[in-house]
């Protein structure tokens, strides 16, 4: 059974940076694509990272430059690296598993952790 387990979100200010984690277990990360979705009040869950089985990175655009998606085969771990957040980008993160070896939308998704809240403020 795939368990997904964020951490590291918080409350910071605009233009810190922070870096949230998900630790994995019952699936080898490197085997598919993994990915981060984010979701903040009254929006629908959004794609914001993804890395694909061969390390291969894709970000939506209001991220590209500022976050970076990475994982730590040996502790089966995967990372989203936020830089000079915006208020904008307070949202609950999760992490989510791909069924295969690439993740561009949500039906490619079969499972998901509970997620993480980050809250940007001014």
């Amino acid at each position: 059974q795939v368990q997904l387990v964020e951490s590291g979100g918080d409350s910071v200010q605009a233009g810190d940076s922070l870096r949230v984690s998900c630790a994995a277990s019952g699936h080898i990360i490197c085997v598919s694509a993994m990915g981060w979705y984010r979701q903040a009040p009254g929006k629908e869950r959004e794609l914001v990272a993804s890395i694909s089985h061969d390390g291969i990175a894709n970000y939506a655009d209001s991220v590209k430059g500022r976050f970076t998606i990475s994982r730590d085969n040996a502790k089966n771990t995967l990372y989203l690296q936020m830089n000079s957040l915006k208020p904008e980008d307070t949202a609950v993160y999760y992490c989510a598993k791909g069924d295969s070896t690439v993740l561009r939308r949500r039906n490619d998704v079969d499972s998901w952790g509970k997620g993480t809240l980050v809250t940007v403020s001014l």
